[in-house]
């Protein structure tokens, strides 16, 4: 009976989440053919095709931005997972001076408010000639992404530990061998979750996108805002709707890649 109880209480749960994720969306695609809504009708009163129309158009370049966009939170993405395991690894594995530092400051950048770092920040990269340029806003996102992926990479590391590398060093392995096939199939699962959480940090990027790249790199999010801040629910609930189906195709491709990846490691190890 306590069984079946739990079981009803979990299906419960589990189509009240998917309500309130399904729900949103919803009226998402609702809005993007709406020309008129108003309160308090459950339904819009007019449909239109003019947020197509408009996203369609040559002169929105939406698509261009999206692939471009895609491209710089991906590269921002796999950057900050590597960074953030090697990172990761030092911290947890290793004794060195100032590892108490370094810790701290490698949480340092989400514990400052956005404005302030964004603008200190700023004029760092003026000096250094790297605002308005993509290595610019690549370099910033990463310094807002690598907190995620260090803590999300520290967590595993902890866990794995080093034993099992240390035991394959006395059965004769190199370095380079043990962490190919014993360190990085545990640490695939982490490292999933460490692009996942930059890329869609990165890609949701809007103030300081806008600040270091000057304008002149556009990104999505910098395209799509300005239609929200305006209040043009039709057009801003298109861009959303790309901005959510383009995030899980990108999921969806990771989530592959890791898989094959994690299938070729087994049966190279077999």
């Amino acid at each position: 009976m306590k069984s079946i109880n739990s079981h009803s209480l979990l299906k419960f749960l589990l189509y009240i989440t998917l309500f309130i994720i399904l729900v949103p969306v919803l009226i998402l695609i609702l809005w993007t053919f709406a020309s008129r809504w108003p309160w308090p009708k459950l339904l819009p009163e007019v449909y239109s095709f003019r947020s197509i129309k408009e996203v369609l158009s040559p002169h929105a370049n939406a698509f261009s931005t999206l692939f471009s966009s895609i491209f710089l939170s991906l590269t921002v993405a796999v950057l900050s997972a590597i960074v953030g395991t090697m990172t990761a690894r030092a911290l947890v594995l290793y004794d060195f001076v100032g590892k108490r530092v370094i810790d701290l400051l490698s949480i340092a950048p989400i514990l400052v408010p956005g404005t302030v770092f964004a603008m200190g920040i700023h004029i760092v990269f003026i000096k250094m000639s790297l605002s308005d340029t993509l290595l610019g806003v690549i370099i910033v996102h990463l310094i807002y992404t690598l907190p995620y992926s260090i803590n999300i990479m520290k967590d595993l590391t902890d866990s794995i530990g080093k034993e099992m590398e240390l035991q394959a060093y006395v059965l004769g392995a190199s370095p380079l061998k043990s962490f190919r096939f014993i360190t990085l199939p545990l640490l695939i699962p982490g490292l999933m979750s460490s692009i996942s959480m930059a890329y869609i940090i990165s890609f949701s990027q809007y103030f300081i996108t806008l600040l270091i790249g000057g304008g002149n790199v556009k990104t999505f999010s910098v395209l799509m805002v300005p239609f929200i801040a305006k209040g043009d629910r039709t057009l801003s609930s298109a861009y959303g709707l790309i901005f959510i189906v383009s995030t899980l195709l990108i999921f969806v491709l990771i989530d592959r890649v890791f898989k094959g990846l994690s299938f070729k490691t087994r049966k190279e190890e077999i």
